[in-house]
């Protein structure tokens, strides 16, 4: 069954759910990329999830337009951010025990310029 909000594959093309992706996360990873995970389904009722083979892409609903693509490495998390398609795509990486503050703003941010 796929996870809350998934888009099961309709943008990438394949079916991977939350469940199979979860399992290649290192485990000191695992709660920082959850937390994210949940921060973002949390800015709005329409975010979905597209679970791609190495990282994570979050769209606004049917306009499928991303605002975040995170990516488990083995140390951290990399935070792909975009506001606009003229804006440059904005690079964070995240280590677990790291203020998530920032992170969060950027992605609100991110969300809401979304029409």
């Amino acid at each position: 069954m796929a996870g809350k909000g998934s888009m099961d594959g309709l943008v990438s093309g394949n079916a991977r759910t939350y469940d199979d992706f979860k399992k290649q996360i290192p485990d000191k990873i695992k709660p920082l990329f959850e937390e994210i995970r949940s921060y973002c389904f949390s800015l709005g009722s329409n975010v979905l999830e597209d679970v791609r083979m190495h990282r994570i892409v979050f769209c606004k609903s049917m306009t499928f337009r991303y605002f975040a693509d995170i990516e488990p490495q083995r140390e951290s998390v990399i935070a792909k951010i975009t506001r606009d398609r003229k804006e440059p795509v904005r690079e964070v990486e995240i280590k677990p025990g790291q203020n998530l503050d920032e992170l969060k703003n950027l992605l609100s941010d991110a969300y809401f310029s979304i029409h």
